[in-house]
């Protein structure tokens, strides 16, 4: 008999292991740090074992001196380097097309496992090639579904999402968590070019959307779609809940358009599925640490910060011992683990703060630090704007100036002393001087491509290449 995908999913066992629900709660309250600690030394092992076997690893480690008996658990983990997107494009580069950070050609041709291929977005460069197998394909779907049921996903519920298709991993990667780990019903729109954003707002209303998922610009969007359809948000469109990832933009606003909707964070990769949510105590992110060590690094040494810190996301993924191991990825996602260990939730797990921006999204001007994240979560929470914004970045003179467009809803003779108001906002609070250009509802959007991309544009860099 064929053996399929579904062959391979042990999904009994991995919910025994990895549970959800009622029995995620019960089981990391009682579980002690040690015990969960054995868990993931044991885990750990074994993506090591098929780290070794894979050339891209073998070649990374060894140039470093690291031999396959250097690293006996996760006490030695901070010998191994870390690695980002670039190298994995220069193995893509050196052995097209799919590099040799997997382990797809380690197996005979007769036990060829399964491959499940999707891309990155292409957001910081050229799309990358992502590679799961059954199992870890199905882990990753199962732990966020685990988030949403945390949250408060019920069977009831229908669940609206805006997350991409085609060959970027978001949409598909919802719709199974999903649809094999939760009984609640899933409406797939995707982005603004699946469904055009009338006729999401329409959908919702039609089926009745309880729940929305998905980035948070799309979802501030599809509020003012409503609101001009004449279809009000909390009364014609009932959402109770919203999940997506909310970075450091104000939530209030955001639950306000959907008619008081609760909001709930969450944080994850495409290479590693999801690492953390938000729970309903608010009160940061959850670490799924049975499922990955999540250390925070140096943006320029690598060096691991202390908790409290703010750096870099490095990750290693501790379920991914078939394909594609991720083990010391330095994401470029800036976050901060939470020194608190006392969990309202009484979850013995650590808690990290979210997404702050990208340290390679990051623009210095006269010595400071200026990530465009950051200036969207400032300006979104002022009433007069609509929570679209695009920074551009020019070469002027023999230093680097940063104006940002503003869309705002304000008449045309107010407009001067609301930039001159935004101007010295954004000097207060960053610390440098930051022009602010204000512009029409909607004319940011062919620069940001909001109704085509998952992640809007929000930096134009325009300085000259060196």
């Amino acid at each position: 008999m064929t053996l399929t995908y579904f062959d391979a999913v042990p999904h009994r066992e991995m919910l025994r292991e990895y549970p959800i629900g009622p029995e995620f709660l019960s089981r990391f309250r009682a579980l002690s740090r040690d015990e969960l600690r054995d868990a993931q030394n044991r885990r750990f092992r074994s993506v090591m074992r098929r780290g070794w076997e894979i050339p891209f690893y073998r070649r990374l480690w060894s140039a470093r001196g690291v031999e396959p008996g250097d690293i006996r658990s996760l006490d030695d983990l901070t010998k191994l380097p870390t690695y980002e997107k670039s190298d994995i494009m220069a193995s893509v580069e050196a052995h097209p097309p799919l590099g040799d950070f997997h382990g797809i050609d380690s197996a005979p041709d007769e036990a060829r496992p399964t491959v499940v291929l999707q891309t990155t977005s292409g957001t910081t460069g050229r799309p990358q090639p992502l590679l799961f197998g059954p199992r870890t394909r199905e882990m990753q779907n199962l732990l966020l579904a685990r988030a949403y049921l945390l949250q408060g996903l019920r069977d009831d519920d229908v669940v609206h999402s805006i997350y991409g298709h085609g060959m970027v991993n978001g949409g598909h990667y919802i719709r199974e968590a999903v649809l094999h780990f939760t009984r609640a019903l899933l409406v797939p729109a995707g982005t603004g070019v699946e469904t055009r954003s009338r006729t999401q707002v329409e959908l919702m209303r039609d089926f009745g959307a309880t729940v929305l998922v998905g980035f948070t610009d799309y979802i501030r969007h599809l509020a003012d779609v409503a609101r001009e359809m004449g279809i009000v948000p909390g009364r014609d469109v009932r959402i109770r809940m919203i999940s997506g990832g909310f970075a450091r933009e104000p939530r209030a606003s955001i639950a306000d358009a959907w008619g008081g909707a609760e909001t709930y964070d969450w944080y994850g990769i495409a290479d590693t599925g999801i690492q953390a949510a938000e729970g309903p105590d608010h009160a940061g992110c959850y670490i799924w640490e049975d499922a990955h060590v999540m250390e925070i690094i140096d943006p320029e040494t690598h060096a691991a910060l202390p908790d409290g810190s703010e750096g870099n996301i490095c990750s290693t993924t501790l379920f991914k011992d078939d394909i594609y191991p991720c083990i010391r990825f330095n994401t470029n996602d800036l976050s901060s683990i939470l020194p608190d260990r006392d969990s309202p939730l009484g979850l013995r797990l650590r808690r990290m703060t979210g997404f702050h921006g990208r340290s390679d999204n990051m623009v210095k001007l006269r010595g400071i630090n200026v990530y465009p994240i950051a200036l969207g979560g400032i300006l979104q929470a002022l009433p007069e704007t609509t929570g679209e914004f695009i920074c551009r970045v020019d070469r002027v003179g023999a230093r680097d100036e940063m104006t940002v467009l503003v869309e705002v809803k304000a008449a045309e003779p107010d407009r001067a002393g609301l930039a001159e108001a935004y101007r010295e906002l954004l000097r207060r609070k960053v610390g440098v001087e930051i022009q602010v250009e204000l512009v029409e509802p909607g004319s940011t959007a062919s620069l940001t491509e909001i109704e085509r991309r998952q992640k809007p544009v929000r930096l134009l860099d325009r300085r000259p290449k060196r």
